[in-house]
């Protein structure tokens, strides 16, 4: 056994580790699988470091296509990692710092996510995979986002939703006016106004306006209604190059499964509330819930489908906007 000091190690920082725990089981040498999980990689004084506490933080930053050299390369950074943190949580432990009132809440914040996490992935962890029909059912419904998939070049101009010439814009929407025959109409009439161009392709507009912008040609526009702006959105140009169902796959299966896994979530919080008594104290009142059905695509496509956001040439929409709940629970996550 070697003993090391360790005055400050400078490891690099892991951006991304090329590892997956199975592999990071099998780079750690052919011992015995029974005490593997067990076996010691470091002492810091009278503490150990395990090679399954290694292992932990590699399959939280899992990696494809890891070599065994980029492995072991990892599995030395995190244990480096691991030691500096040890020697903190010593020098922490010493000066009681456990005991502090905001560090045994922050203590029991950390419990309170892992259990809930533990549970939400215990809970879509035996969900199946879609099926190769529920995927080539998705390709063959979403042709603007596969077969028929255009990359749009778009020009906009934003206004106040409360301003008298929302019926002019959508008349010249309908007549496919220019651009600038718009804004010169705003300016006659002095109404406030931003603009923009950018270059989108179909998965980075939201998926409930996608439909409208997919039927519009070359020169064409339309007036979507976001919040308290309308936007003139008009695609000056555009070509298609669609996505095959082969290389689409992969990306289907994913955001099928995330919308599985967040209805299977939102499906099971809603039956805990159900179930149990909740009551609001200290002057907090009970949010209003929201009414069935009134998160819905048909829902959104009645009040009139919206950009999310402003757009932008280095904007990032996600393709499934409107239908991927990202703040249920913290916990959740981790599932995405």
């Amino acid at each position: 056994m070697t003993t090391r000091r360790f005055p400050s190690p400078t490891a690099p920082r892991l951006t991304a580790l090329a590892v997956l725990l199975t592999l990071a089981l099998s780079a750690c040498g052919a011992k015995d699988e029974g005490t593997q999980a067990t076996q010691v990689a470091a002492k810091v004084g009278s503490n150990e470091i395990s090679v399954h506490q290694i292992n932990q933080v590699l399959a939280r930053t899992p990696m494809a296509n890891a070599s065994k050299e980029a492995v072991q390369a990892a599995s030395q950074q995190v244990l480096e990692r691991l030691i500096d943190q040890q020697l903190a949580v010593d020098q922490a432990t010493e000066n009681k710092l456990h005991r502090s009132p905001d560090v045994v809440a922050q203590l029991e914040a950390a419990r309170r996510e892992v259990l809930a996490r533990a549970y939400l992935q215990q809970l879509t962890g035996a969900m199946p995979k879609p099926t190769p029909e529920e995927v080539k059912g998705y390709y063959d419904t979403h042709p603007a986002l596969f077969s028929e998939r255009r990359v749009f070049n778009l020009q906009e101009i934003r206004v106040p939703v409360a301003t008298e010439v929302l019926k002019d814009l959508t008349s010249m929407a309908t007549q496919a006016r220019p651009i600038d025959e718009v804004a010169s109409m705003l300016r006659a009439r002095n109404v406030q106004f931003g603009g923009g161009s950018a270059t989108r392709t179909a998965e980075q507009v939201p998926l409930e306006l996608l439909p409208r912008l997919h039927a519009l040609k070359d020169g064409q526009s339309l007036v979507v209604k976001n919040g308290d702006a309308a936007t003139f959105l008009r695609v000056a140009s555009s070509q298609q190059i669609p996505v095959g169902e082969t290389a689409a796959t992969p990306g289907i299966e994913k955001f099928l499964g995330n919308r599985r896994s967040t209805e299977l979530v939102n499906s099971e919080l809603k039956r805990l509330r159900e179930a149990t008594t909740v009551t609001y104290l200290g002057g907090f009142e009970a949010p209003a819930r929201a009414t069935p059905g009134a998160d819905k695509p048909d829902a959104a496509a009645a009040n009139g489908p919206a950009l999310t956001t402003p757009l932008a040439a280095d904007d990032k929409v996600a393709p499934a906007a409107g239908e991927d709940q990202g703040a249920i629970e913290r916990g959740l996550q981790g599932l995405k």
